[in-house]
């Protein structure tokens, strides 16, 4: 019977050993399996140094239970006379619940980790393929791989191997693996051997020799024929060979698995053959072969099969690996498969993947190897297949720093790390980190955090994620500060040449220039350098990210020159988190935004403010306007003063609009579409009604003083009534005035049409600005009426002449400036016009119909593609807002809720009334709000309207990532843009049209 003071003490020393169920602990130290070493204070110490001290324990029962009487004497025996033996055994048990589970079957593997010897520390692949000779079978070479991977871990968990050699050790035990399967086949085949030659070339991580504990081994198979077999027969019989080599390795046994052998980097993937001639892989490469694949042939290492072929393909295909970074788009390629990457982690385990995620492996590996294809073209002691001797090299040659490098290192070797424990656990392949308490704490501790294992491993994982992912930037960009600044002659530095050749790599047009740009900002012994030496590395890393990099550093040196005597600037993109990332993405983006910003540069404090983008109130834009109208000597000055406000907030709204486009950081890319082009049309119209609001003002006040002899209101129609505009939009207007009480009639119209030409003069005065031309067209009789009428003959005209057209131009009509109370009383006149009681007849829709027709068969610009015309062409702003308005123009006298102004509210409003059913609504919308971004995007990326896509390839291309797509994508953008409006059009024919 135990005594209970004892249990008490035995509790108290399982707790301190680190045990976390010590009654189960207790438990299992008292049976019979234990019996001889259960009161050894050496055992209980060696199992409180594990990892996971409940877990060797259990495991170390169920060996011992798995031994037998005489074994199990000879196995404790031998524990506590050897601590080499008690620490990697005890280890291993403690770490890997999976390689417990083998022991336990294979209860004799224990004595593979007996011998302490020099040579077991540090087997080569000659040691390996010893130990898998005998493994005959499938079920066998299993047997004995495992045995193997329990030595690797042995020395792993206790510390004999750093993780660059544990990775290079599995690496070579693949190797051998796959050697002993070839065998295996070959054995089972050898009239099939007999006809061919076959090569198994490595790629990936078992190429790189850096291979995980569980991972796919990734290869490609070289045929050849052998002793004058004719090639197609030999090809098929290699290809059977490779396959059964593949099914050796990657079937479940009774013994479990030991990894698959993952075929699909080969020519064409998986719809390629599995076996091919080395001229058939080179003339797949030389002619289709993508930039990925040559990334992937760095790591190509020819590992099985017949030594001769494997060499001659390895010295085949390396001369096309280092001239990849000549490619067109090579960058490009690059960085939209990391981006691909990343956009396929479920979002639940973008916080938790170790490799894939944000900080992860991949970012590093990514980054070693695009350096080394850019600078590998003229430099061999970069073609290592290593990553960490690949990073050493870099640094050795100049390419990267030398503590950026050491950083990166060890924040890989810590990753690594990770990776190997939580994969050793259970021999799964995963990358995530674990979320429960207990597997963090025994990760914790098997990474030597003792003290707060959870706690510990936490901070540490990331911290390091941070280092790689302030590196993964810094990298790239750092070194091209240090060869233009000139602070340290002898530091080793990247040639003019090295620099050209990495920024022309990473998407800079001309690398000339750009390096002029960096000397110039990062340059001199200054506190304003030195700052651009620190924001520098990220700022261009950004630019490189966007469809014209060099346009971006050009901007941003421009606009550092403006305000380079302003203390806060520098200080506000080096302090305020989203400033710096906020102005690339604006300078990177296009001409109109940093056009802006150039003749306003104090503008950039608003990217700093966390308030700063937001539209502002139409009311707070109109007495802005109206005071600094206010304090101008002349009418000219009034609108410069407009338009200086004016100035400021396009950049208000196009920064905003681009940074909720392309995303940053710390805000991604803004989902609702919709919300997006309807704040630009709200901002821009508000902003639009301001200006006019003030040239209105200045116009009158120049002449007549206060007041004018008649009252006077500007009407919005069009996109400008719709609260639509964009950025290149005309604002459509008719103009009303009405004289006051005891004006002559023709004084008071002299005085309106003054007035309108006075403000037509203001706003088109020469202006480096985007133009805010007024179109008034649409008012009654066209460009053949006069421009102002009274609201009299407004009345009258629209009593006797007003045509079907003009009601439907009216629907869209709403007061922007002047007269409120004449604006309201205009819009109570043309109610009825706009909503005729009981809808509109059958002629009024056919000739609405042929309107329309009409439109679009002449209006359409000569040589335009109808399939991508925003406007006019199919499914495009025209198709849908007509179609909308013919519902207005129907049911507005009987449904409220169509009576607005605005195209998406209006459709809305028909869905609602069930007017048009769900999905014809959300098409119908998805067009017209597509459309509407089409054409910002140009206006944004041009500086100048359009209503097409652009021809030019960088143009193009900035559109796409104003839309959303990643570089080399236009292709599917336009697609993408023809498959949305073609449906619209479809709706379009069976609602305006009838069918």
């Amino acid at each position: 019977m135990t005594v209970p003071g004892r249990r008490s003490s035995t509790f108290m020393r399982l707790l301190r050993s680190g045990f976390t169920d010590p009654s189960a602990a207790a438990a299992l130290l008292d049976s019979d399996a234990l019996a001889a070493v259960r009161n050894d204070p050496v055992l209980l110490d060696a199992l409180g140094a594990t990892a996971d001290p409940d877990l060797a324990l259990r495991g170390l029962v169920r060996l011992a239970e798995a031994e037998g009487e005489s074994g199990r004497r000879v196995l404790l025996d031998t524990l506590l006379r050897s601590k080499p033996l008690r620490d990697r055994l005890l280890g291993v048990l403690g770490a890997s619940e999976a390689l417990a589970d083998h022991l336990a079957r294979h209860s004799a593997d224990w004595h593979a980790l007996e011998t302490y010897e020099p040579a077991d520390l540090h087997p080569g692949l000659a040691d390996f393929e010893q130990c898998l000779a005998d493994a005959h079978d499938p079920v066998r070479l299993r047997v004995a791989y495992r045995r193997c991977l329990l030595s690797i871990a042995a020395r792993d968990v206790c510390g004999t191997i750093d993780v660059a050699e544990t990775a290079a050790e599995l690496a070579d035990l693949a190797t051998a693996t796959l050697r002993a399967a070839l065998r295996i086949a070959t054995a089972a085949a050898p009239e099939d051997a007999a006809q061919c030659r076959l090569a198994v070339i490595a790629m990936g991580k078992c190429g790189g020799n850096e291979l995980n504990y569980v991972s796919d081994v990734d290869v490609i198979f070289v045929g050849d024929a052998a002793n004058g077999a004719d090639e197609s027969a030999a090809l098929r019989a290699a290809t059977r060979l490779a396959s059964h080599l593949m099914r050796i390795c990657s079937e479940t046994t009774v013994e479990g698995t030991i990894w698959p052998v993952d075929a699909n980097l080969r020519p064409e993937g998986r719809n390629g053959p599995l076996v091919r001639t080395l001229s058939s892989h080179l003339a797949y490469y030389q002619r289709w072969a993508k930039t990925w694949e040559f990334q992937a042939l760095l790591k190509a290492r020819a590992v099985a099969g017949d030594p001769d072929l494997g060499a001659q393909y390895v010295e085949a295909i390396t001369p096309l690996v280092w001239q990849a970074a000549e490619r067109e788009n090579f960058v490009a390629d690059v960085q939209h498969m990391r981006r691909r990457v990343v956009d396929n982690i479920p979002a639940a385990h973008v916080d938790r993947e170790l490799k894939l995620g944000p900080g992860g492996l991949r970012d590093v590996e990514f980054a070693v190897q695009l350096l080394q294809l850019v600078h590998g073209r003229s430099d061999a002691t970069l073609h290592s297949r290593t990553t960490l001797d690949a990073l050493h090299a870099l640094a050795a040659g100049g390419y990267v720093g030398r503590t950026d490098a050491a950083q990166l290192g060890d924040a890989y070797r810590f990753l690594r790390a990770m990776e190997h424990r939580i994969q050793l656990y259970r021999l799964r392949r995963t990358h995530l980190v674990p979320e429960g308490e207990a597997d963090l704490r025994r990760l914790g501790r098997s990474l030597g955090l003792r003290t707060e294992p959870v706690a510990e491993l936490n901070r540490a994982w990331r911290r390091h994620a941070s280092v790689v992912r302030r590196l993964h930037e810094k990298l790239f960009y750092r070194p091209l500060l240090d060869a233009v600044a000139q602070l340290a002659p002898g530091e080793t530095r990247l040639s003019p040449r090295a620099a050209g050749q990495r920024l022309e790599a990473l998407g800079y047009a001309d690398p000339a220039a750009a390096l002029r740009h960096l000397e110039a900002l990062a340059s001199g012994v200054t506190r304003k350098a030195a700052i651009q030496r620190t924001l520098l590395p990220v700022m261009l890393g950004w630019f490189a990210d966007s469809a014209d990099p060099d346009a971006g550093l050009l901007n941003f040196r421009k606009v550092s020159d403006a305000l380079g005597k302003t203390p806060w600037y520098l200080r506000l993109l080096r302090d305020e988190g989203a400033a710096a990332e906020n102005l690339a993405r604006v300078l990177s983006a296009g001409r109109l935004a940093p056009d802006l910003l150039l003749r306003a540069p104090e503008a950039v404090a608003l990217l700093g403010d966390p308030e700063g983008l937001q539209p502002r109130a139409a009311d707070a834009l109109e007495q802005e306007v109206l005071a600094a109208v206010g304090r101008a000597d002349s009418a000219e000055a009034a609108v410069t003063s407009a338009r200086g406000v004016r100035r400021r907030e396009l950049f208000r709204t196009a920064a905003a609009d681009i940074i909720g486009s392309y995303g940053t950081e710390d805000s991604p890319a803004e989902t609702d579409l919709g919300a997006l082009v309807d704040r630009v049309g709200r901002a821009v119209t508000d902003l639009t009604a301001a200006t006019i609001g003030g040239a209105l003002r200045a116009a009158v006040r120049d002449q007549w003083g206060d007041t004018l002899p008649t009252r006077f209101a500007v009407i919005g129609v069009g996109r400008f009534g719709g609260h639509e505009l964009g950025y290149g939009s005309d604002a459509d207007v008719l103009f009303v005035h009405e004289p006051r009480e005891g004006v002559d009639e023709q004084d008071a119209a002299k005085a309106a049409q003054a007035v309108v030409a006075e403000m037509r003069r203001l706003l088109q005065l020469p202006t480096a600005d985007p133009p805010l031309l007024i179109d008034a067209d649409l008012r009654p009789e066209g460009r053949s009426g006069p421009l102002v009428r009274t609201l009299a003959s407004y009345a009258a005209y629209y009593r006797r002449w007003s045509l079907t057209w003009e009601s439907q131009a009216l629907l869209r009509a709403v007061p922007v400036a002047g007269d409120p109370d004449l604006g309201r009383r205009f819009i109570d006149l043309i109610d009825p016009l706009r909503y005729p009681a009981e809808g509109l007849g059958d002629d009024a829709v056919r000739e609405i119909r042929r309107l329309k027709a009409r439109m679009e068969s002449e209006r359409l610009p000569r040589g335009a593609d109808p399939t991508l015309h925003t406007k006019l062409g199919r499914g495009g702003l025209s198709d849908v807002e007509w179609t909308v308005q013919l519902l207005q123009m129907r049911h507005a006298w009987a449904e409220p809720g169509l009576r607005t102004t605005r195209t998406r509210e209006a459709l809305a409003a028909a869905h609602a009334a069930g007017l048009i059913g769900t999905e014809e609504a959300q098409i119908l919308d998805e067009a017209w709000v597509l459309a509407s971004r089409v054409r910002n995007a140009v206006m944004l990326v041009r500086g100048r309207a359009g209503d097409t896509f652009p021809t030019q390839t960088r143009e193009l291309a900035a559109v796409g990532r104003y839309l959303g797509y990643a570089e080399g994508t236009v292709g599917e953008m336009l697609d993408d843009y023809r498959r949305t409006t073609r449906r619209a059009r479809a709706v379009v024919d069976d609602l305006f049209y009838g069918g």
